[in-house]
């Protein structure tokens, strides 16, 4: 995990940057990272951004206690992670399990927040391994739907066309990290997530 240490300690960091106290931790690789607009994006939702580039699952488990240090009480946690783990060759069960694991870790430390996966999304790079991506998917939708504290975010099928292939549009050159059209989409699906839960819990208040 050495070769994650100069962007954990840019992570560390990132609260430092905030007038306020986060309310929304996004928390993943570096689909989040790479979010030059996610600040803006969710202002209403006081987030920070805690992605750290190239990161798997179990690198957010690895990390999780020393980067979580930086933030007290959130109201959500939005967690992308699990590309970067079946890119480097791991069965989509061990991310189930790094997923299982990192779920008990927010727990831990934040207790029963609600916790927003956003499903592995179809890439143009990692093509070959859509099988396992589709695996891993529906391990970890079946995970979510058991916890009512947990809820799937399925960016999936809005990435795709009608054939099922990856929508070019939505991808920086290399085929594999997210244009400003791919996060057009993914703020859309992310924030009717967010808002249709707090919406849940003021109408039961």
């Amino acid at each position: 995990m050495v070769w994650y240490e100069e962007e954990v300690q840019r992570v560390e960091k990132e609260r430092s940057t905030l007038n306020y106290e986060p309310d929304t931790i996004f928390y993943g690789s570096s689909s989040f990272t790479l979010w030059a607009g996610l600040y803006q994006d969710f202002a209403e939702l006081k987030p920070v951004n805690l992605g750290f580039g190239g990161s798997t699952l179990a690198a957010c488990v690895w990390f999780f206690e020393r980067i979580m240090a930086t933030v007290n009480a959130p109201s959500r946690i939005v967690l992308y992670a699990g590309d970067n783990d079946l890119g480097d060759g791991r069965h989509p069960t061990e991310v189930l399990l790094f997923y299982r694991q990192l779920i008990s870790l927010i727990r831990e430390r934040f207790g029963n927040i609600p916790c927003f996966f956003v499903s592995i999304k179809p890439s143009l790079q990692r093509w070959e391994i859509i099988d396992s991506i589709r695996a891993a998917n529906e391990l970890i939708r079946e995970e979510v739907a058991n916890d009512p504290h947990q809820h799937y975010v399925d960016i999936f099928p809005l990435m795709v066309n009608y054939q099922g292939y990856p929508r070019k549009s939505l991808f920086e050159a290399d085929g594999l990290h997210l244009s400003a059209d791919g996060y057009a989409i993914w703020k859309k699906a992310i924030s009717e997530n967010i808002y249709a839960v707090i919406g849940g819990l003021q109408k039961i208040s």
